[in-house]
């Protein structure tokens, strides 16, 4: 299970302790109610690269969330079956340890096109007792058409539309 709460950004803090940084590369196979993607991820400091497929279930700050671990190959093979003219999404991927022990992960999506944020939480109790801190923008965890599959659709049709 996945439980968390997204907010909007302007920027990546910069107050706060970077623990991790990933360049990543996502798709969508199916998006609707649950999505399935794929992922690949690399390391900004060791290079080291991660393949994965992820399946999500519908929902907003609870999710059901099954996630696999991928060759180079698989990866690419099932990025054949992605529809024709749709590019991967590229985020710039941040993490930053919170003093609450918490972990805040940011993504700069499509060098700039936007920024969001979210923790994740060990119970839902947890996630609504948390309190925002104040460099995240307006929270979207409960806002339909926030998740990155509906940027994907958008961003699809923008492109052959114009």
């Amino acid at each position: 299970m996945e439980i968390e709460r997204k907010f909007w950004l302007d920027k990546f803090p910069e107050e706060l302790p970077l623990v991790r940084r990933l360049q990543t590369w996502q798709g969508y196979l199916y998006t609707d109610p649950s999505e399935v993607r794929i992922r690949r991820s690399r390391e900004e400091d060791t290079g080291r690269e991660y393949f994965r497929l992820c399946i999500k279930s519908g929902g907003s700050l609870s999710r059901h969330e099954v996630e696999t671990e991928l060759t180079k190959d698989q990866f690419e093979e099932l990025c054949l079956l992605l529809e024709p003219g749709r590019e991967l999404i590229h985020k710039d991927y941040r993490a930053y340890q919170l003093e609450d022990g918490h972990i805040l992960e940011c993504s700069m999506v499509d060098e700039g096109a936007f920024f969001y944020a979210e923790v994740e939480f060990e119970s839902e109790e947890a996630a609504n007792a948390w309190r925002p801190l104040d460099c995240l923008g307006r929270e979207t965890t409960y806002e339909s058409g926030f998740k990155m599959k509906h940027y994907w659709h958008n961003r699809s049709l923008a492109s052959r539309n114009g």
